[in-house]
């Protein structure tokens, strides 16, 4: 037989506990979170008691040391469910990761702890109004002041914000230095002078903006190395774009599954809809994709557990195919049901709302072409 992924029986008997939680916790609720904006406080707890947060963090703060495809198994298992729930992907794959890999042990040891429980929400503070994808063009400030950095400016479109706990926020330290004058800093809710308020979003999301108001934070705050935070941000964002395309994967499987589902029952012209070529070609041909989808974020993952790093073209290549399979695979399966899927609820109206967005955030797929094509013509100019 085929092998159909790169999981092992231990990512198989890890699917089956996540499905059965999110049968539970998540499935009978998720609907009225998202209308209302929120992930609530009880749900990261026991996702937390559950070890389906930061399964990569290792045990000495209290995760499990887990390989990067038990992440992947959360995030399309949750996505499959309905549940797309980007502040968990960026909670645990931005957050947590960039803590555990650039960190000071004090550092770690305070946060990856809370964060593996689900005691404290992580939050990433990069997009600015004038800086989406061009992080060197970031206007936000922190300027040194004895043993504190005083940070000035705005950030939007941040997920989990304004309610989360720590924020790993990227500041300009050295003005007219692009991408050599970035440094990350862990910021605390309750900082001084940090405001924010949410912002209204197509996909219901918990997602705000940001104000530093001459923030204070101490220099021990500071994540990693002052200046350099822009080649470590790259680093985890090869990391994160494939849990994207996890979710991704996870958003499209639902839509071929209800597609197929519908297209099997629904009757038309005195036959089911499966036995017109017009429908069940363009399935089989969304299944194609959703595999090959699928495939690419294992590879991409895998590649990440073995040390391939930097792996900037397969992260780049997973995110990208997947996002736009899923865009795909689910404007296919509303076309499949007609009307009725557009109705507010559908699971396919939902779908539709939420697929928009990863085809944006963490690098649109624009800049994952243009990612990929320099790593090719790299390799051109090596004779490779």
């Amino acid at each position: 037989m085929i092998k159909r992924t790169l999981f092992n029986e231990d990512h198989e008997a890890f699917r089956d506990t996540v499905r059965k939680f999110i049968a539970k916790e998540i499935a009978p609720y998720h609907a009225q979170w998202e209308e209302d904006g929120i992930v609530p406080t009880q749900l990261w707890l026991k996702a937390g008691a559950a070890g389906m947060l930061c399964c990569t963090i290792p045990e000495e703060y209290g995760g499990l040391g887990l390989d990067y495809l038990f992440d992947v198994v959360v995030f399309e298992e949750m996505a499959r469910s309905g549940f797309t729930g980007p502040g968990f992907l960026i909670h645990c794959d931005l957050v947590a990761t960039y803590v555990k890999s650039f960190g000071t042990e004090a550092q770690k040891k305070r946060w990856l702890p809370k964060m593996v429980a689900g005691e404290a929400i992580g939050s990433l503070g990069m997009t600015e109004p004038h800086a989406g994808s061009d992080l060197k063009a970031i206007r936000t400030k922190a300027v040194r002041d004895g043993d504190h950095f005083v940070i000035s400016g705005q950030k939007v479109f941040i997920s989990n914000a304004p309610d989360a706990d720590i924020y790993t926020v990227f500041a300009r330290t050295t003005a007219g230095a692009g991408a050599r004058g970035i440094t990350a800093f862990a910021v605390p809710r309750e900082s001084r002078g940090l405001s924010g308020e949410p912002i209204p979003f197509v996909a219901d999301h918990a997602i705000g903006r940001l104000r530093f108001d001459e923030v204070p934070v101490p220099a021990a705050y500071v994540l990693g190395e002052v200046d350099h935070g822009f080649g470590v941000a790259m680093r985890t964002l090869d990391l994160f774009r494939p849990s994207v395309g996890a979710c991704a994967v996870g958003m499209a499987q639902a839509a071929l599954d209800a597609a197929l589902a519908h297209a099997a029952e629904r009757q038309a012209f005195g036959k089911p809809l499966s036995a017109l070529q017009g429908v069940s070609h363009q399935l089989a041909d969304v299944a194609t994709r959703v595999q090959a989808s699928r495939l690419l974020v294992h590879s991409a993952a895998a590649a990440h557990d073995a040390g391939i790093i930097p792996n900037t073209e397969a992260a780049a290549m997973a995110k990208l195919f997947a996002t736009e399979t899923a865009m795909l695979a689910i404007d296919v399966a509303i076309q499949v049901h007609g009307a009725r899927a557009l109705e507010r609820g559908h699971l396919l109206e939902h779908l539709y709302r939420d697929v928009r967005g990863t085809r944006i955030y963490e690098g649109a797929s624009e800049v994952q072409r243009e990612i990929i094509a320099r790593q090719l013509f790299r390799r051109v100019g090596r004779g490779s």
